[in-house]
């Protein structure tokens, strides 16, 4: 018996979802400058963050991408640096049954929402290991950083146009 794909079989195929296939630290690096101003102050450190999230394509046919999540965070009192942390957290993901129009927010919000524990877990252990209490990142609202990144890249080709 053979069997014929339908519009419904193909509705059947269910939600798009997202397959982890691997997650790992690709770059870390921390830097300990202010220690013992560090420990002269009680007052806590200013804290500057980055959050950037990037995408590289791998074998089309598979639906696989690579997605980094980079976090940086900078510590300053005063004028002094107490400690800078940089890290590049990333997952292998493939996409199953996902539309072309699903595929940049489930790669850009919901993979960068499923690594950012992992990551926000590394960061708070090397701060404590580099001894300072730990850097407890806030959880990120990954929808509104997208919304932003869209009407930026909007405006610009509108200033273009």
């Amino acid at each position: 018996m053979t069997e014929t794909a339908t519009p419904e079989a193909a509705d059947a195929a269910g939600p798009p979802m997202i397959r982890v296939l691997a997650q790992y630290v690709k770059d870390l690096s921390f830097e300990n400058p202010g220690l013992f101003a560090s420990q002269q102050s009680g007052a806590a450190p200013e804290i500057e963050l980055g959050i950037d999230v990037r995408v590289e394509p791998g074998p089309p046919a598979e639906k696989i991408f690579a997605v980094e999540l980079k976090l940086s965070a900078r510590a300053k009192r005063q004028d002094a640096v107490v400690f800078i942390v940089e890290l590049v957290y990333a997952g292998v993901v493939q996409l199953q049954d996902a539309k072309p129009e699903d595929a940049e927010p489930m790669l850009l919000i919901e993979c960068p929402r499923l690594l950012f524990p992992f990551a926000r877990r590394i960061i708070a252990d090397i701060t404590r290991e580099g001894g300072h209490p730990p850097l407890m990142i806030d959880p990120i609202d990954f929808v509104g950083l997208y919304r932003q990144q869209r009407q930026r890249a909007e405006a610009e080709a509108q200033a273009k146009a």
